[in-house]
């Protein structure tokens, strides 16, 4: 339980201009050392992301009766469209009433550095939050000239085969599998060439007077050079003769070195061996190997190198709106989303395994509980509550360091400490095993897309939360999609209509207005919402005003048809064109449907949804 509203104090955390390091490309190299140590040393991460937009439409927003899959249905549908500009990072320590904070923002561009049509080819703009950021002094040049690139990790693995760099390879163990007649002529074949080819080299050293010969013998035997050492390549046609030759080449590990050569198509298209001249050499080129190929990948992963320590950090991400933020997260750095919330978590867990949603944690709070903005948030807990909280941030900005973005991770941190002050939690204990959070606020605000996405395999029921007085259960079955009643209609209109044009409607309901075209209908009394359906797709069950109310368009779906809309990606600006069309896709009126547990969802009779308001 929260405690008893208290007298405001004024304290030593007014509102100030709070240092944020600003990283772009020409300081980013520089950067990555001090991140490092800042989230090593560091209890939580907290990330805030400045997108290009996010939803085109009200009902594109996740809702009070919007299932865990179709919330995730359209969180993804914005991260698939939208670009991140500003990525803020801060790890922060936080210790009684004392907030160390560590801020960083990274600004973003999808730039194609390596002429190989990634990341983004193109990307959506939404001009109310363009025109938002730049009313806050966002430098548009600064992001597309100086901004950080990046790939995800799936197309840093399509990069390296495209770039076709070669990278070493260890020494495998000898295969159980009894080598067929091939494979025995194959590494006969190959070991008689390499033997003949060292010693060739080191006659090369021994007798510098035949020069002509030794160059004779190079050229036979294929000899080369990598870089000032010999070398000899191996052309391999499968995967399997790859293996062979390397297992082959364990014979004179003390030696040679096996570096292996891609193909432009994926695979390996050949093995070079090259021969050191002692272990120190071996080990001096080795190293060198492993160098280069670090560079290369720095390269290549830009920006993602900050979320790959995070992730190796295994610190908890606290995030103010995770589904979206991490929807994002994982489509532009770890791999295009997956088709399912289930899937896309368990892949989330692989990466980041605890996230901490700051936002889910206000509503153990009373007087959060509909509250959506970070700054109210902070100034509501001021005025309700004593719970002072002293920031400390160790960057110190320079003067001429211009406009300062990036204060929105800052203010998570903030609010995260507050409401953990409030709610009588210690995070110190808490962090110790980041999978494992003992407070029940934060085990309940922990991998909430976990927590509410539901198995088809398993018997799960979902409740999907509402800023209400009092929550009342309702499957999703008793929810009906109404459109077509013309755009000026209010729910109350629309509610007394219902009233007198059936006797399905003297029973309890309720209308909620989800955008001007469709509203939603939950008939709190089970059977109610198959029976209304059933009165609607046969006209000579219909009479008095209702026949009157669909002669003039109106239609109705279930709630199955706006999980299909959602599914089938039918974004369209109205609901109720979008209803229309999932009811009219021939694909999926053919497709079988599965079997699942009904879902339940939160809802509340005094709650009703404005289109004003959405």
């Amino acid at each position: 339980m929260a405690p008893l509203l208290q007298k405001r104090f004024f304290c030593s955390e007014v509102p100030k201009k709070w240092a944020v390091k600003q990283v772009t490309k020409s300081n980013f190299a520089e950067s990555m050392e001090e991140i490092k140590h800042d989230i090593s040393t560091s209890d939580f991460v907290a990330v805030s992301l400045q997108k290009t937009g996010s939803f085109s439409a009200p009902w594109h927003r996740a809702h009070p009766f919007d299932t865990a899959e179709t919330s995730y249905y359209k969180a993804k549908y914005a991260a698939e469209r939208f670009q991140i500009f500003q990525f803020a990072v801060c790890p922060f320590s936080v210790n009684a009433s004392k907030l160390v904070a560590h801020p960083y923002n990274y600004l973003l561009f999808p730039r194609d550095e390596l002429k190989l049509g990634m990341p983004s080819y193109s990307f959506s703009c939404q001009t109310s939050y363009l025109t938002s950021m730049a009313r806050e002094g966002f430098d548009f040049n600064a992001c597309i000239y100086d901004g950080i690139s990046y790939l995800s990790r799936a197309q840093e693995d399509k990069a390296k085969i495209r770039i076709g760099n070669p990278r070493p390879s260890p020494l495998i163990l000898d295969s159980t599998s009894t080598p067929s007649v091939a494979d025995a002529l194959f590494i006969e074949r190959v070991k008689s060439r390499v033997i003949q080819w060292k010693k060739t080299c080191k006659k090369t050293k021994e007798n510098t007077h035949d020069a002509l010969m030794n160059s004779l013998r190079k050229l036979i035997l294929g000899s080369e050079f990598y870089g000032s050492r010999p070398c000899i390549t191996i052309d391999v046609c499968t995967e399997r003769q790859v293996k062979l030759a390397l297992e082959m080449l364990r014979d004179f590990a003390d030696e040679l070195v096996p570096v292996l050569i891609p193909g432009r198509s994926g695979g390996t298209q050949a093995v070079r061996v090259v021969l050191t001249s002692s272990q120190e050499d071996k080990d001096l080129f080795e190293s060198e190997l492993q160098r280069l190929e670090e560079e290369e990948n720095k390269k290549v992963r830009g920006f993602r190198e900050v979320i790959d320590l995070i992730s190796a950090s295994q610190k908890p991400v606290v995030s103010y709106n995770s589904l979206n933020d991490l929807t994002f997260i994982h489509s532009k750095f770890i791999a295009p989303l997956p088709p399912t919330v289930d899937e896309f978590a368990s892949s989330l867990s692989k990466i980041f395994p605890c996230v901490l949603d700051v936002s889910h944690l206000m509503t153990f709070i009373g007087p959060l509980r509909k509250v959506t903005n970070i700054p109210v948030a902070i100034s509501l807990l001021n005025s309700h509550f004593f719970a002072p909280v002293d920031i400390e941030i160790l960057y110190k900005a320079a003067d001429n360091e211009g406009k300062i973005h990036g204060h929105n991770a800052v203010r998570i941190s903030h609010l995260f400490a507050k409401l953990c002050s409030i709610l009588k939690i210690d995070p110190n204990s808490n962090t110790s095993d980041s999978q494992v959070l003992s407070a029940p606020a934060l085990t309940e605000s922990t991998n909430i897309f976990n927590a509410l996405s539901t198995s088809f395999e398993e018997s799960i029921d979902e409740e999907i939360s509402v800023w209400t007085k009092s929550k009342r259960k309702v499957n999703c079955e008793q929810l009906v999609y109404l459109w077509g009643f013309g755009s000026e209609n209010t729910a109350g209109k629309l509610k007394t209509m219902l009233h007198n044009s059936h006797s399905i409607f003297s029973e309890e309901f309720d209308i909620r207005l989800v955008d001007k075209s469709c509203a939603v209908i939950v008939f709190w009394q089970p059977g109610l919402a198959e029976k209304f359906l059933d009165v609607m797709n046969n006209i000579e069950k219909i009479s008095g005003s209702l026949r009157e109310m669909v002669s003039e368009g109106l239609r109705a779906a279930s709630y199955e048809t706006y999980k299909r809309a959602c599914k089938l990606d039918i974004w369209e600006a109205n609901l109720g064109e979008s209803l229309d069309r999932a009811l009219e896709d021939s694909e999926y009126l053919i497709e079988a449907t599965p079997e699942s547990t009904p879902i339940e969802i939160s809802c509340s009779s005094d709650s009703v949804i404005n289109y004003n308001d959405l």
